[in-house]
């Protein structure tokens, strides 16, 4: 094992000189868990260096990401395309080694984590992806998930909604390290933390064994047992954080500063390597060279045998190809005739039910609302350890690790994940949704009961602020449509979009609109649903409120004013046109505006300017009806009426 002390070593030595070269940076982990890593990379881990994105690959999760030096040291000995000049530009402008490993960035890096917990939730997708397509397509697919977490990631609520998820459905692949070292940034675990985690773990139905973290014999016999447990496996490794360290390690100090110069070199001291920096021995990239080679043959290997699969199966072998390029399949979207009434969460029903059964990567699911979130149609096959031949994901009460979940799918490959909660519940998800924008993934979130039109249950379940909080998000796309026609417009832009979608769906039912398009017009934002010649006021709305925009139309229409109603499913939509565009559907002299929205009005400013109003919800909502509710907070064809009235007029 003297080889592997070597490596571990070496990934400590460079790990701490980028960290001190940053002068900002978290020693700890690397220096605590670098004996672990060796081992999972030099003797099981599945890879192949020259080709990072081998769809059979094991995948390998840092969930604690402000370890990262552990990671990029291991992706740099182990022949990734990160050279040394790029260790030494750690946590530096363009650099391929950010302060968090990121997505994308970096040639090895799986997921982008760093808040904690969200890593353990990723690798739980990660894995059921793999037991998913494995279950389909005879063990084709066949690969670990390896996640490495620590006291933090524990302590995360996520972590036990994650866990509890991978337990009950029995994911075998999935195997995670727990660096349990009782040290967090204020001190001793103790102070906040005292369950036994082991039989945490052990009630999820996980398979669990505790070991030194320090002991190479230990760690690889421990693997290899989890490799071949029934369930999902924890190895709980007792460590030192900041192991080597003379005067820091196993302390708080250790944790998230650099050691210091001094410190450093009676660090490298103590360990027995060279005290030059950034510093790698020919021995050590000679061995751990061979994992290049070792790579490639086994994507090779693994070549072969999907080659076997297409020959033997060949449809199924080129639904698999397709999945694994990311490709769409042709599907067929229901039309609807204008005046018929249905919620947009129907009608979004309606459009799983014509696509599901012929969209092998599409993956659906709710948090314990299929019913009303009307996620789960004819053709959806519900997930069990017993069956994972399956498109439907019963996630239990669990909606942030649902997010984080429906992330590891999407990163994995194979899989367009959809999931469904309450809209007010996307509060709870809020950090998930938010890495899915920021890795740019592929996720569709279907939020139902989207207003005051939730009714009787009250303010708790209605959302008011919460469509402002999410056009935020960079990257994410919200589509609020007014009607079925629309609603039928988000899915096909949801499915051809190259990042997360919210979906914002009603629960009362909407009339289908004359003047509302499938694609051409809303998928660019806003559109012009009607006009009057000469009009000299518009009216702007979104989902439910359009219909009323139109009402009050008709009214306004009788006391001689000339209108415009515009639908704004989404802004970010909308942002993307040119401007040509866009000033043509707000002009310029015209500003005379009023916007419409059962929602915090804080989004809609932009466009009614200086001269223009918002009927919007600036106040929780309450329990009534949800006629009465609309009446009572102002979202009635007279009150517009009233309020267009008083624009006009100043």
């Amino acid at each position: 094992m003297n080889h592997l002390k070597k490596i571990a070593n070496t990934v400590r030595g460079l790990s701490i000189d980028a960290i001190q070269k940053a002068n900002s940076g978290h020693p700890g982990l690397p220096l605590g868990m670098a004996d672990v890593a060796t081992v999972l990379f030099n003797e099981h881990l599945r890879f192949n260096p020259k080709n990072p994105n081998w769809f059979n690959r094991d995948r390998f999760v840092l969930s604690g990401g402000h370890g990262s030096m552990l990671l990029y040291s291991l992706l740099h000995l182990y022949g990734y395309e990160l050279s040394l000049d790029d260790i030494k530009q750690f946590r530096q402008w363009g650099s391929k080694t950010a302060g968090h490993p990121e997505y994308k960035e970096t040639p090895g890096v799986e997921t982008t984590t760093g808040p904690l917990g969200q890593g353990i939730a990723n690798a739980v997708g990660l894995a059921m992806a793999e037991t998913m397509l494995g279950a389909k397509y005879n063990n084709v697919v066949d690969h670990f998930t390896y996640v490495m977490a620590g006291d933090g990631d524990m302590q995360e609520g996520i972590s036990h909604e994650a866990s509890s998820f991978a337990g009950h459905n029995k994911l075998s692949k999935l195997i995670a390290f727990y660096d349990s070292n009782n040290i967090t940034i204020d001190g001793d675990t103790s102070l906040s933390y005292s369950e036994d985690t082991l039989k945490r773990f052990e009630s999820y139905g996980w398979d669990v064994q505790e070991i030194d973290g320090h002991s190479y014999d230990e760690i690889n016999s421990a693997i290899i047992k989890a490799q071949s447990t029934p369930t999902p496996s924890l190895i709980i490794c007792k460590t030192v954080i900041g192991f080597g360290s003379p005067n820091k390690a196993g302390t708080a100090d250790s944790h998230g500063a650099p050691l210091g110069a001094e410190e450093i070199l009676l660090t490298k001291e103590n360990l027995g390597i060279s005290k030059d920096e950034f510093y790698v021995s020919d021995e050590v990239y000679e061995i751990t060279g061979v994992a290049v080679i070792k790579g490639e043959d086994l994507e090779i290997e693994w070549n072969k045998k999907f080659d076997g699969f297409l020959a033997s199966n060949p449809d199924s072998g080129k639904e698999l190809q397709q999945r694994i390029n990311g490709e769409i399949c042709d599907f067929e979207l229901p039309k609807f005739e204008a005046g018929s009434s249905l919620a947009s969460r129907a009608s979004s029903s309606k459009v799983l039910e014509k696509i599901v059964p012929t969209f092998p990567s599409l993956i659906g699911g709710s948090a314990d609302l299929g019913p009303s979130n009307k996620t789960k149609v004819k053709g959806s096959v519900g997930c069990s350890a017993a069956n994972m031949n399956c498109n439907y994901i019963h996630y239990g009460v669990r909606e942030f690790a649902m997010g984080a979940i429906m992330n590891g799918l999407a990163i994995h490959g194979g899989f367009i994940p959809y999931g469904g909660t309450f809209f007010v519940f996307s509060d709870y998800m809020r950090s998930a949704i938010r890495m899915a924008a920021l890795m740019g993934l592929k996720v569709i979130y279907v939020f139902t009961h989207d207003s005051i039109g939730v009714g009787e249950d009250g303010p708790t379940h209605q959302p008011v602020e919460h469509l402002a909080s999410l056009r935020v998000i960079p990257n994410l796309t919200v589509f609020r449509p007014a009607d079925a026609k629309e609603t039928v417009a988000g899915w096909k832009f949801a499915l051809e979009n190259n990042g997360p979608t919210a979906l914002v769906l009603t629960r009362q039912n909407l009339k289908t609109l004359e003047g509302s398009f499938i694609n051409e017009d809303a998928v660019k934002g806003a559109y012009i649903v009607c006009e009057d010649d000469q009009f000299e006021l518009i009216i702007m709305a979104s989902g439910s409120e359009v219909n009323i925009a139109l009402d009050a139309k008709k009214l306004l229409n009788e006391k001689g004013t000339k209108v415009r109603v515009v639908s704004m499913p989404s802004m970010e939509l909308f942002e993307k046109q040119s401007e040509e565009y866009r000033n043509s559907v707000f002009p310029a002299d015209k500003r005379k505006r009023l916007a419409v929205e059962a929602a915090s009005s804080q989004s809609w400013y932009k466009y009614v300017g200086l001269d223009g109003e918002v009927i919007g919800m600036d106040s929780f909502g309450a329990s009534a009806p949800a006629e009465l509710l609309f009446e009572k907070f102002g979202f009635t064809a007279e009150n517009i009426v009233e309020r267009a009235e008083g624009l006009l007029s100043k």
